[in-house]
C-alpha cells in the first residue's frame, strides 16, 4: 500500500504547470457542461428525470422543448454545452493574454467589461454568434451596468449586487496564474472580485483562487487544498468550508453525501431549500452566511479522493447551482491530476458540441503565467536589494 502511495504521489509531483493549468481549464468547462442540464434541481428530482445518477454527458432537462421550456427557455443546457461559468472564465483568460500581468478591478473595467458587451462570440448555449453579454446572467450584467454606464470606482462596483458565486465561478485563471501561491492568489482575486462582488460572494472568489493554486503545489492533495483554504477564509466562508468538509471526509462514495453536504451547508446559505424560490434574505451581504457552491466543492474534492469522475459527478448529482459547483471542484480536480484525469470522451463531447477549443486559453495562461512569475521574481529581488541596504544602514 505504502509502495502505491508513494508512486501515486510520484505521478502529482511530476505534473507540468502547462500540465496542471490545462487539466483545471478543462476540467472546469467540463464540469460545467455536465451540470448545466440538472442545475436547479434536488438529486431526488434528477434521479428520477435520468432514472438513476447522472453519470455523463446527458440532454436538456425537457428534450427538444428546451427552446420554449420555462423556467429554462432559451437556453439549450445539456448535450456538452458550456454555460455562463466557461464564458466568463475564458473571458478572463482573455483579460490576461492582454495584460500580460496580474490583474486588479481596473482590469475588469477596462478589459473584461469591452470583451463582453462589444466582441460577438459563439453562444453555445444559444446555439448562434451574440455578445457574451447577452447570456451572461444579471449578476455579471451587473459588472458592465456599474462600470460602463454607471462609471463607478471599479474597486467598489461590487457593492450592491447579489451576493452569489458569480464572481467565483470564474476566478481559477487567478489561481493559476498563481499557481503554487495561494497567499498571492488569494489577494488578486479579491482585487479582481471587487469589481463584481462584496460581502461573501467576494471572499468566496478569494478563496476558490487561493484553492487552485494550493492545487499546483506538487505533491497537493485534497486534504491539502481544503487546508489551504481554510488558512485564508474568513467568516461565515470559512465557517461553512470547516462545517462541510468535516461532513465530507466521513464519505467516501458521494451518493451517502449528497444529503449530509447539504445540511451541513444548508445554515450558512441564504438562498433557503427551494433553490428556484429564494429566501427573502437571500444574496444579501453577511459575515454570517456563505455561497453554498464553494463549501460543496471542496466537500465533493475530500469525498471523490480528487478523482475527477467522481469529484465531478458528486457534484453534478447534489443539484442546485451544480453546474457552479462541478465547475469550481472540476478545476480543482483537474489542477491536481491534469487532464489524464479526465474522461477523453467528455472532453472530445463538449467541445464538439461547445464548438470551443478548450487546450488554447490553457496555453494562453501557461504563458502568461510564466511571465508573470519572471516578472515577481524581478520585483522581488530589486525589493531584496533596497531593504537589504536598508537594513544594512541600520548597523
Amino acid at each position: 500500500m505504502a509502495h502505491k502511495t508513494t508512486q501515486a504521489l510520484a505521478a502529482v509531483t511530476t505534473l507540468t504547470l502547462d500540465e496542471r493549468i490545462t487539466g483545471a481549464l478543462v476540467g472546469a468547462a467540463v464540469g460545467d457542461a455536465l451540470g448545466g442540464p440538472v442545475e436547479g434541481w434536488t438529486p431526488e428530482q434528477i434521479a428520477e428525470r435520468h432514472g438513476g445518477r447522472v453519470s455523463g454527458v446527458v440532454g436538456p432537462w425537457y428534450g427538444d422543448d428546451w427552446r420554449t421550456a420555462r423556467p429554462i427557455a432559451p437556453y439549450h443546457k445539456g448535450d456538452g454545452h458550456v454555460t455562463d461559468d466557461t464564458l466568463m472564465t475564458h473571458a478572463l483568460v482573455r483579460v490576461y493574454g492582454t495584460v500580460r500581468g496580474h490583474l486588479d478591478a481596473y482590469a475588469v473595467a477596462d478589459h473584461l467589461v469591452p470583451d463582453l458587451m462589444s466582441r460577438p462570440r459563439w453562444i453555445p448555449e444559444l446555439e448562434a454568434e451574440a455578445l457574451p453579454l447577452q447570456r451572461i446572467f444579471l449578476a455579471e450584467k451587473w459588472i458592465v451596468t456599474r462600470l460602463h454606464y454607471g462609471h463607478a470606482d471599479p474597486r467598489e462596483a461590487g457593492s450592491g449586487n447579489i451576493v452569489n458565486c458569480g464572481a467565483a465561478m470564474y476566478m481559477a485563471p487567478v489561481g493559476l496564474v498563481n499557481a503554487a501561491h495561494p497567499e498571492a492568489a488569494y489577494a488578486e482575486a479579491l482585487d479582481v472580485a471587487g469589481a463584481h462582488q462584496s460581502s461573501y460572494g467576494r471572499e468566496a472568489a478569494g478563496v476558490l483562487a487561493a484553492a487552485v493554486a494550493a492545487a499546483c503545489v506538487p505533491g497537493a492533495t485534497p486534504a491539502s487544498v481544503v487546508d489551504a483554504a481554510l488558512a485564508l477564509a474568513k467568516d461565515g466562508t470559512r465557517s461553512a468550508i470547516e462545517a462541510v468538509c468535516e461532513v465530507a471526509s466521513r464519505h467516501t462514495d458521494f451518493e451517502s453525501a449528497l444529503a449530509p453536504l447539504r445540511a451541513a451547508v444548508a445554515p450558512f446559505d441564504t438562498v433557503g431549500p427551494h433553490y428556484r424560490e429564494p429566501s427573502l434574505g437571500a444574496r444579501r451581504p453577511s459575515r454570517l452566511h456563505s455561497i453554498e457552491e464553494l463549501p460543496v466543492a471542496l466537500g465533493m474534492l475530500l469525498v471523490g479522493g480528487g478523482d475527477y469522475r467522481r469529484t465531478v459527478l458528486g457534484s453534478v448529482n447534489y443539484g442546485r447551482d451544480c453546474d457552479s459547483i462541478a465547475t469550481m471542484s472540476g478545476a480543482l480536480a483537474g489542477a491536481l491530476h491534469g487532464e489524464q484525469g479526465i474522461p477523453v470522451d467528455w472532453v472530445k463531447t463538449v467541445a464538439e458540441a461547445s464548438r470551443l477549443d478548450l487546450h488554447a486559453p490553457a496555453r494562453v495562461l501557461a504563458e502568461v503565467a510564466r511571465e508573470v512569475f519572471a516578472q515577481d521574481t524581478a520585483r522581488r529581488r530589486t525589493h531584496e536589494a533596497a531593504f537589504a541596504a536598508l537594513a544594512g544602514g541600520e548597523r
